[in-house]
């Protein structure tokens, strides 16, 4: 075991990658509707991007937004939950590696609504969106901005 470790370790540094960006990802929970399939597409998403998804569909995802204490002006159709963060909407997986890896003192991260363009929201046109940092205080900050 300590033998493959290391390797792993060296085969990382080879490539000039830390050897933490080779760890598996923590499994993200979904709460969703059962009918809605831009959900789908945004799991979908994830998992191309080296997510487990554990999808649980729910007879009120607002709940768990809610539960998760994400303002509901800021809501979408879905919730997740990742490391005790919530990730509300199709927020894109490589900012949710991010807060990952910065460990921000917030709540977690947010997409209201659904914009065009977004992961699991693609199709003929893309609009502009904010990936928001949600604090702990509620309040909010851009941490991404899309054009």
């Amino acid at each position: 075991m300590i033998k493959h470790l290391l390797l792993r370790g060296a085969f990382a540094a080879m490539l000039g990658l830390p050897t933490f960006a080779m760890a598996a990802l923590p499994v993200i929970e979904v709460y969703k509707s059962a009918s809605c399939g831009c959900c789908s597409e945004w799991i979908k998403h994830l998992e191309a991007n080296g997510f487990t998804v554990r999808a649980k569909n729910v007879e009120m995802p607002a709940q768990y937004r809610k539960l998760a204490g994400i303002p509901d002006a800021l809501g979408s159709c879905h919730t997740g939950l990742v490391n005790g963060y919530a990730i509300e909407g199709h927020v894109p997986a490589s900012d949710i590696k991010q807060l990952l890896r910065d460990k921000p003192k917030a709540k977690g991260l947010a997409v209201p609504a659904m914009p065009m363009g977004s992961p699991g929201m693609e199709g003929p046109r893309k609009d502009a969106y904010d990936v928001l940092l949600v604090k702990n205080n509620g309040s909010t900050e851009v941490y991404k901005h899309y054009k």
